[in-house]
């Protein structure tokens, strides 16, 4: 019987893979934490029509990459492709709009049915932050300033560029897509059949074509700035100022865009181009309209997500992880000690360092094995003329080798 493999575009994370994974998981809890975003816990599956209704029917996301099934009962369900519609209905159904504004953060793993390739999976995890119920720019400033310090701590902000737009209201957003159908009606026949099927329904998404038929064209197509009312052109200027204070490092992208009806006002990406063709690190904006597409009232509301794989990868490429060194390793060279050993390894692990013990195979060859280990600490165990004896030895980690030297006095007193 041959041994079952990995489903394809699923991963198993392990060693350095999985210990960058964690650093990236560790540093956004603790950098949510300083910025006082609330720990939030979604399922895995919702109804399908949250994401139907909220992404749209016509998306590439629900039509072609959702993972959806019917349950013993009926009812059709689906693996969350992303966090944001799940957190908008979980506002709406419980409550939540008593604490806005609301400041919520999570990550885990997100499914959808696509193409492989470097750093992206059918299953992949996802930090996501969002502010609900609050409209002004204040609060993009706040959600950017926490993305800008979260890829710093991580030791991965050189090469990485925050590129800025804005959509506008929702006037100015929609005479600008009557401009661009009118525009790329012209050149419809010249168009990529992608781009052919998006005209007259999202043009927008035109404007983020990789397709290099569709790139000759966008150069000269409208542009935003030019349906902007006074209102949105306020609006993006507090946000700019508010990052520039902030010491948020920002370049305007004219053709950033988001393609779904609901988005208002600030688009953003940090990109770099250290991941191939895939650069987005971390993207977002102010999605004004969701909430009402679920059936709720009118909430405004601002979020990103950063695929918590690509952040491993860098991390990883950077060296921002250093090597895993265990704190103290106990050679347990005679076996009536092992039981003096597992007592020492709860007392160090209690006194917050990390231990480990060789305490099998040949008692003579057990101190060895430890050397090899990358340890601050080396200690072995024997028992001579009867009598405990702890030798703790280390190499540029005096301090260490004091305090596991008390630890492990104060044991065998």
């Amino acid at each position: 019987m041959s041994t079952p493999q990995a489903i394809r575009g699923t991963q198993d994370i392990f060693g350095p893979d999985a210990e960058a994974f964690a650093h990236v998981v560790e540093t956004f809890e603790r950098v949510r934490r300083l910025y006082r975003f609330r720990r939030v816990e979604m399922p895995v599956f919702e109804k399908t029509e949250v994401f139907s209704r909220s992404i749209g029917e016509t998306t590439d996301v629900v039509s072609k990459e959702m993972y959806s099934f019917e349950d013993r009962g009926g009812e059709s369900l689906t693996l969350r492709p992303e966090f944001t519609a799940g957190i908008a209905r979980a506002f709406l159904t419980n409550g939540w709009q008593q604490h806005a504004p609301l400041k919520v953060a999570t990550h885990g793993p997100l499914f959808r049915y696509e193409r492989p390739q470097k750093g992206r999976y059918r299953q992949f995890h996802q930090l996501d932050a969002e502010i609900l119920g609050a409209g002004e720019p204040q609060a993009d400033v706040e959600l950017l300033a926490m993305a800008d310090q979260l890829l710093k701590e991580l030791g991965i902000a050189d090469g990485v560029t925050l590129m800025l737009n804005t959509l506008g209201d929702g006037a100015s957003r929609e005479a600008w897509r009557l401009a661009l159908i009118d525009y790329f009606r012209a050149v419809r026949g010249e168009l990529s059949e992608d781009s052919q099927d998006r005209l007259e329904r999202n043009p927008l998404r035109i404007l983020d074509s990789k397709d290099p038929r569709d790139k000759v064209f966008v150069a000269d197509a409208p542009k935003i700035d030019d349906f902007l009312s006074d209102e949105a052109q306020a609006f993006f200027a507090k946000v700019t100022e508010g990052l520039d204070a902030a010491g948020v490092a920002w370049t305007r992208a004219p053709a950033l865009v988001r393609g779904l009806d609901y988005y208002r006002h600030t688009a953003f990406e940090f990109v770099t181009d250290r991941l191939g063709a895939q650069g987005t690190v971390l993207g977002g904006g102010r999605y004004d309209g969701l909430m009402e597409s679920l059936g709720g009232p009118f909430t405004p509301a601002v979020g990103w997500a950063a695929g918590i794989e690509r952040l491993a990868m860098l991390v990883q490429d950077a060296g921002a992880v250093g090597a895993d060194v265990l704190d103290v390793i106990l050679a347990i060279e005679d076996d009536s000690a092992v039981a003096f050993g597992v007592k020492a390894l709860k007392a160090l692990r209690s006194g917050g360092l990390s231990a480990d013990m060789i305490a099998t195979g040949s008692p003579r060859k057990r101190f060895d094995k430890a050397s090899k280990i990358n340890a601050k600490v080396l200690v072995g165990v024997s028992i001579r003329d009867g009598k405990l004896v702890c030798n703790a030895r280390s190499s540029g980690y005096s301090q260490d080798q004091v305090r596991v030297s008390a630890i492990l006095e104060k044991l065998q007193a």
